[in-house]
């Protein structure tokens, strides 16, 4: 009876479906374990074998926990919203929702064949309205919220109105807008109602905000950080500039204590820890403020307010900077000044915020004719402007101490001896013709007044007793973590809930949710600049019958009321982020239509256990995830205060791609290609030579040596490479249809002779291209990637499943090869042969031997350690060693390989899953409980001693492990091969340790 996989596998994976085996309960007395993967975006291109990676590892967790007596949630669905789906939907006019529900389907499909243990009914897709209507619900909640320092949680903004009336502001301690204008309970009560509006937009956890963003013009819509690859948009390569625009935010900052403080009780690696640490960025120092001294165009008295770590140095400011974005710029440039600081602003608009971060190197800055006074010398100090600092970034300016800042040190001396740049100023006892004293001990303070001989700490406290003094500054903690926009000017999104009333956000009650995204004609923004809903016919509030109607029923401006009671929706879409930010709990209680989940089924669920997926959403979705968890809890909506107690971050799998070698630089010819060898040795003689020839061929005079060329890596499909793995076939690659603009080229080979276009390509006798290969990141763009549905054709799910996990460790990167996967396939066909030979199932009820019992517990051990340690590839390993022993064993023997075939479900639960059934048992493998392991078959009752004389091994001798040292030298003196080698002799001395040596010596 042979190993057939692909009707195993199709038998099994209908019955999971038929029969509900994963299905789990929200009401069960078993302990819970909830087990989630990062789910995925619904591209149009499938999966390759690097997507399941982190799917099959859950999987593995999932089924190993059912095993254990565990009520397991392992659910999956789709971020069904983004910006891939409405590009293709631009390039092709189909709508979004039809091309993300075809690439479901065949996600879905694929998913299904790898034969994962998902609880399939509880679904979720972000983009279907049933979904983001309570998407939208948290967004109200949010809006209607503040977060109140005195309690350190967010509270319903009624709470904070109630403050107002009774008291004013002036005593609330609350997260809120800088520069927030006091007021007393009685001008409260006097304000008008979009006065107050206006007020609380300042307090609410979601707020309207003029903010600089990250604005595509290609793509028409803002980019998060995340979505910017060197200075250009992920998504098409497009260029990116910093403006400032109207959106909505949220107010992450509030939590930026807490989720620092929560990292500590979860269960995550360090690197990603520290990943998160680095991002919020706490920083304990001062605020100061700088008075601005009148210019010709600034006559009001303001200041320049800067958060610093070492207000120690105070005495060492000589310049300001502000951001190239900084509000006060504009009203503090002089005359003089304006046209350098206009250009530069327009320049740096053009880079990215993480552009300018990173580029440490370039030193750029524009003086703005303007002077602030030290609040301590009264002396001016000239302002700049410089595109290493950032508006986002504290208060968007920094003190310039250049003697104790290297980015300060280094700007001095560049802009050294300038309009507008004093000469650097020391206050360390320390040298700094060099390089700036960053350090924060080892000196004490010079030529700072009353600072003088104090070191760091005792300098930092007396400064900031002095500023607090003449009301100049104080003690502050700062953090890097910003505010996160929340608005895109996107199509394919989930809606707002939000219509305007004089320009001024209104929540609409949330028992007429959902909003659904309207139809419109075309998925670019309008022609005067609106994001794409500009385009909907039917796009505004009717609040008094409390639905989406005509838009040509309301005025068409803004901020206009209308009189009958109908009013503008918002324009932007929410991100991508806002659906996947609160989805585990969906999956609690999927289909209940009037909460997001019930309170029992919160309760039940709690967090996920075990979370896995990959870490380059630690900043991002890992952030936000945690941010909205947090306030739910605040709010009394979620149980907990972390959502993932556990995570993981699968490596990646890496595909080997493979190049041809383009030359650039020639003239009017074919595009023409050399072979790798030529690429490598940098062999330019030898190219310039096939170049000329080339140019001769097509009667191109103006072609010379000294002209430029290079030569450029192209990425090939797989297909055009032929079997010896390095070899182009020139043939195919002229014919491919990827590749038709290169169906002329002319190719150097690898010998130095030129093919010949009229003669069949063979790659014999050296005459070879050969194409260059290289180990990256697997992508459709790179034309390296396998797709699991071949994999699982010829070898079987279990075969890709068992290979995937044997690759390596499951958080680092590996390479992709094949070649391997068929001793993956080969050990499960050497499993299936422990049951079944040609003529059907051959399992006995003989008692086992020892041996095949310390084999099979040797292997409950270690998979029972691996699994539990995610150490899933020496899982593989310790299978295909219990099974190779076995199989010298001739082990059939039913007391073995039915534990045997419950261990290996897991990992391969389609052969299982048949195995079990062939050993006469009905139902499914999936709860059956797990082997556990017992001692007694590890401990050994013998040892195979080596005998040594004088030192030197002569043979072994298996003795029981029970001897004393006394009947084991009888034994071993008696032994023939013992008489043999002392010839008559009697030793010096006999060495015997039970359990370890014997040695006879002299």
């Amino acid at each position: 009876m042979k190993y057939f996989h692909n009707e195993i596998e199709a038998k099994w994976q209908q019955y999971w479906a038929e029969n509900g085996t994963f299905k789990a309960s929200n009401t069960s007395d078993k302990p819970k374990y909830y087990v989630l993967d990062m789910f995925p975006y619904p591209s149009g291109a499938g999966l390759h074998v690097g997507h399941p990676l982190g799917y099959i590892a859950s999987d593995i967790v999932a089924r190993f926990k059912r095993h254990q007596g565990y009520n397991v949630l392992h659910p999956q669905g789709y971020d069904s919203f983004g910006l891939p789906a409405e590009q293709y939907a631009i390039q092709t006019g189909q709508h979004p929702e039809k091309t993300t529900r075809e690439n479901i389907a065949r996600y879905r499909e694929q998913l299904d064949k790898i034969g994962f243990s998902f609880d399939w009914s509880r679904e979720v897709r972000t983009s279907n309205p049933d979904y983001y209507k309570h998407t939208q619900w948290i967004f109200i909640q949010l809006f209607n919220s503040w977060y109140n320092n005195a309690s350190d949680k967010a509270e319903d903004i009624s709470t904070l109105v109630s403050i107002f009336e009774k008291e004013g502001n002036a005593n609330v301690n609350a997260v809120c807008d800088e520069h927030i204008i006091s007021f007393t309970a009685a001008e409260w009560n006097a304000f008008s109602s979009e006065e107050q509006q206006k007020i609380l937009l300042h307090y609410r956890l979601t707020y309207l905000a003029e903010t600089e963003v990250n604005w595509c013009p290609a793509l028409g819509t803002v980019l998060a950080n995340d979505e910017i690859v060197n200075g250009v948009s992920e998504r098409g390569g497009h260029p990116v500039i910093r403006k400032k625009m109207t959106q909505w935010s949220m107010r992450i900052s509030a939590y930026a204590e807490r989720l620092l403080q929560g990292l500590d009780t979860i269960d995550w690696t360090e690197s990603l820890k520290e990943s998160q640490r680095n991002w919020i960025g706490k920083s304990v120092g001062a605020a100061v403020s700088f008075q601005l001294l009148p210019t010709t165009n600034n006559q009001q008295p303001t200041t320049i307010d800067v958060f610093t770590t070492r207000p120690d140095t105070i005495f060492g400011v000589t310049f300001m900077t502000l951001a190239p974005e900084h509000e006060l710029v504009a009203k503090i440039t002089t005359p003089e000044q304006k046209a350098a600081v206009d250009a530069y602003i327009e320049a740096t608009a053009k880079r990215s915020e993480r552009e300018r971060m990173a580029d440490v190197k370039t030193i750029s800055g524009v003086f703005t004719g303007a002077y602030a006074e030290h609040p301590f010398t009264k002396e001016p100090i000239p302002v700049w402007i410089g595109d290493y600092v950032l508006a986002g970034y504290g208060t968007g300016a920094v003190m310039a101490v250049p003697c104790g800042d290297e980015r300060d040190y280094a700007f001095a001396n560049f802009f050294k001896g300038t309009h507008g740049m004093p000469e650097i100023k020391n206050i360390f006892n320390q040298d700094i013709s060099e390089a700036a004293y960053g350090e924060k001990g080892g000196f004490e303070l010079v030529n700072s007044d009353f600072l003088n001989g104090l070191d760091y700490k005792a300098g930092t406290k007396k400064v900031i007793e002095e500023l607090e003094k003449i009301g100049a500054g104080k003690a502050k903690v700062n953090y890097r973590l910003r505010d996160a926009v929340f608005s895109r000017q996107r199509y394919w999104g989930e809606p707002f809930p939000v219509y305007y009333v004089n320009g001024l956000p209104q929540m609409i009650d949330p028992k007429h949710l959902p909003i659904v995204l309207p139809e419109v004609e075309k998925y670019l923004p309008t022609e005067d600049g609106q994001p794409p809903l500009g385009n909907a016919t039917d796009w505004a509030w009717d609040t008094v019958n409390n639905k989406v109607v005509s838009n040509t029923l309301c005025h068409a401006e803004l901020d206009s009321a209308s009189h009958n009671g109908v009013y503008p929706l918002e324009l932007n879409t929410m991100p991508g982020w806002a659906g996947s930010s609160w989805y585990w709990m969906r999956y609690m209680d999927a289909h209940n239509e009037n909460e997001f989940a019930s309170a029992d089924a919160l309760k039940y669920w709690e967090n996920v256990d075990l979370y896995i997926g990959g870490s380059e959403h630690a900043t991002g979705h890992l952030l936000y995830s945690r941010f909205w968890n947090k306030f739910l809890k605040d709010r009394g909506f979620a149980p907990t205060e972390e959502p993932f107690q556990k995570l993981i971050n699968q490596g990646m799998i890496l595909g080997m791609s493979a190049f041809a070698y383009k030359v650039i630089g020639t003239l009017g010819i074919p595009p023409v290609f050399v072979s790798y060898n030529f690429f490598m040795t940098k062999d330019f003689e030898a190219v310039y030579a096939f170049l000329d020839v080339i140019h001769k061929k097509y009667n191109i005079k103006e072609w010379s040596k000294q002209m430029s060329i290079d030569i450029v890596p192209i990425h090939l499909d797989l297909s055009v490479i032929l079997d010896s793995y390095n070899e182009l076939d020139i043939e195919k690659f002229k014919a491919h249809p990827l590749y038709s603009e290169y169906k002329n080229s002319e190719f150097l080979l690898m010998d130095g002779t030129i093919y010949d276009n009229n003669e069949p390509y063979s790659g014999k006798q050296g005459r070879a291209y050969l194409v260059g290969r290289e180990v990256e990141k697997m992508s459709k763009s790179k034309y390296n990637v396998v797709n699991p549905d071949d994999i699982c054709n010829e070898y079987g799910a279990d075969t890709l499943r068992l290979y995937e996990m044997f690759l390596g460790p499951l958080e680092q990167a590996k390479p992709w090869n094949t070649a391997g996967i068929t001793g993956v396939y080969g050990f499960l066909k050497k499993l299936w042969r422990l049951y079944f030979d040609d003529n059907g199932l051959i399992v006995t009820d003989a008692e086992p031997t020892a041996d095949m019992y310390k084999s099979l517990h040797k292997t409950i051990k270690k998979v029972t350690e691996d699994i539990e340690n995610f150490s899933f590839n020496t899982s593989v390993s310790q299978f295909m060693i219990c099974v190779n022993e076995l199989s010298q064993q001739k082990c059939h023997h039913r007391a073995i390989l039915e534990p045997l075939a419950v261990l290996v479900s897991p990992y391969a639960p389609h052969i299982a899953e048949e195995l079990w059934s062939a050993l006469g048992h009905e139902g499914s493998i999936a709860t059956v409980a797990f082997p556990k392991f017992e001692e007694k078959y590890l401990v050994e009752s013998e040892k195979e001693y080596p005998v040594s004389f004088n030192g030197k091994m002569r043979f072994t001798i298996k003795l029981p492990l029970d001897l004393t040292a006394a009947q084991i030298e009888e034994i071993v003196m008696a032994d023939e091969r013992t008489q043999n080698q002392l010839q008559g002799r009697t030793p010096n001395k006999v060495i015997i340790v039970p359990g370890k040596i014997i040695n006879l010596v002299g």
